[in-house]
């Protein structure tokens, strides 16, 4: 008989930026924690946020989705870079203290914070989702340095159509990163309706790519 799922918990957590949020969907035997932040654009409702709060738990990695504190405030606007690792660091402190082993990532934007602030607050590694490896229209504004000097694990899991940058521009990657290219979705991870592969299966894909991978890691 499979155990009822523990309540998912929210705790706001103070940052010199202001509070963050922290929506936690606990695994019964925790083996990690996932800590997942947003982009600039939305927040942690995102299709694959979502999908990977709902599925990891029950292959035993919590998930941790973290809103920044612009998002918490109410604003609409993301503020600059060092601001959202302002707003982030405490947290995934926070996290790593209170145990399991913590993976941070985040899509976006988020998973950019995850590869510049990771290695410091005691992660054992990063999951960027739709990393955003340029601007739209300008791969000669390369954030690829971000990525490459994570100084962890990493796991990229990036659409084919992601005008952010699709799988076949990123450099070649060190033996410690890992890239999952999927065949469809875009910066969203949205299937086009003709695409042989539905929405959820793509979900499925990227669910089970990350806890794999997560898993293997700890």
């Amino acid at each position: 008989m499979t155990a009822d799922p523990a309540p998912v918990t929210r705790e706001l957590v103070p940052t010199p930026a202001g509070d963050a949020r922290i929506t936690l969907h606990p695994a019964a035997a925790p083996r990690a924690v996932l800590a997942l932040g947003h982009g600039a654009g939305g927040g942690i409702e995102a299709r694959d946020l979502a999908a990977l709060a709902a599925g990891l738990p029950a292959r035993g990695v919590s998930v941790a989705l973290v809103e920044q504190p612009w998002r918490v405030a109410g604003k609409k606007v993301a503020p600059a870079p060092r601001t959202l690792d302002t707003g982030w660091t405490p947290v995934a402190e926070r996290l790593v203290a209170a145990g399991p082993p913590l993976v941070v990532g985040g899509r976006s934007a988020g998973a950019r914070v995850a590869c510049r602030t990771g290695a410091a607050t005691g992660a054992v590694g990063v999951v960027a989702l739709a990393f955003p490896l340029h601007p739209p229209g300008k791969p000669e504004r390369s954030r690829a340095d971000e990525l490459l000097g994570s100084g962890l694990p990493t796991l990229v899991v990036q659409g084919a159509t992601d005008p952010f940058g699709g799988p076949a521009e990123f450099p070649e990657l060190p033996a410690s990163h890992e890239l999952v290219a999927l065949e469809y979705g875009n910066h969203g991870f949205e299937v086009p309706k003709r695409a042989p592969v539905g929405q959820e299966e793509l979900l499925e894909l990227i669910v089970a790519a990350v806890g794999d991978w997560v898993l293997r890691l700890v």
